[in-house]
């Protein structure tokens, strides 16, 4: 068995998918635009996905019991750089010696993990 995706639906569909592209590094792997308003993105094909649904309805798709998790060489420049682009991230968290990150929640609510491993 592998895992496979994450689907995210929301209403800022067009707004998440610029999330995933521009902070996370994704691209587009999978586009069912037009017709229905579906895209998939990976690091690459085969890699897992974040799969971003349209759905007008869903303006909060965010838990505070669920995250989506990236792991990154600098989690101390990334979260300066989302601070400067107007985004709110948590402090700097380093439960252990091997490990520290922050979060961030993307237009769609969902908390998003940015990693650094020590």
């Amino acid at each position: 068995m592998k895992f496979i995706q994450v689907t995210i639906r929301t209403a800022a569909f067009e707004e998440e998918i610029r999330f995933y592209e521009e902070i996370a590094g994704l691209t587009i792997v999978r586009d069912a635009r037009p017709g229905r308003q579906m895209v998939f993105l990976a690091d690459a094909p085969g890699d897992t996905n974040v799969e971003i649904l349209e759905a007008a309805d869903v303006m909060d798709a965010g838990s505070p019991y669920l995250s989506i998790g990236f792991q990154m060489a600098d989690a101390e420049a990334m979260r300066a750089d989302l601070l400067a682009r107007g985004l709110e991230a948590t402090e700097m968290i380093q439960p252990s010696t091997t490990a520290k990150f922050f979060y961030v929640k993307d237009p769609a609510g969902v908390q998003v993990q940015f990693l650094q491993r020590l």
